[in-house]
């Protein structure tokens, strides 16, 4: 298998980022206890500190609840709890990144959030198989920036998945 060549087809751009060039990506990083993650920086709306979600009957464990974003009803995922982490403890460093997937506002509760980091094709390797609280359908690759590894997850497919079942608004 050719590094070089794999994640750069693992990594082609979605339509949102075709005006974008496809050679070096912008990720932001946050972390879920001692493992650092990133995600596509164009689908973040914005970095907000942790509030109480209004909790949803039936809901799954993981969607702590919605909160009112200036009018718009944002449904909070615990990526702790979606990734079959141990709880989480909120504390002041806990925020939620708003998250704009399709015509859906979501948010998703991580520990802390570190930095925005640029990656070219030399610097992501392949995801390894292995059975993990993150199906490898939902990560693009692994990103090493110096001594630090992030996983990069393509956070629109996660956030779409039919568990989650919340990529588009449904009228009743």
């Amino acid at each position: 298998m050719n590094l070089q060549t794999a994640p750069q087809a693992t990594l082609a751009p979605s339509p949102a980022a075709a005006t974008a060039p496809t050679s070096i990506r912008e990720f932001l990083a946050f972390k879920l206890g001692n493992e650092e993650y990133g995600i596509d920086i164009l689908r973040v709306q914005e970095i907000r500190s942790y509030e109480k979600p209004t909790r949803i009957a039936n809901a799954p464990e993981f969607i702590k609840g919605v909160v009112n974003l200036r009018g718009v009803i944002v449904p909070i995922i615990d990526m702790r709890l979606k990734f079959n982490l141990e709880q989480a403890n909120y504390d002041h460093f806990t925020v939620v990144i708003v998250l704009n997937i399709g015509q859906r506002v979501m948010g998703m509760v991580v520990d802390a959030v570190s930095d925005v980091i640029t990656l070219a094709p030399e610097q992501l390797r392949p995801v390894p198989e292995f059975s993990a609280g993150v199906a490898s359908e939902h990560l693009l690759a692994i990103g090493a920036v110096d001594d630090r590894m992030l996983i990069l997850v393509d956070i629109e497919k996660l956030m779409s998945g039919a568990e989650i079942g919340l990529a588009e608004p449904t009228l009743q």
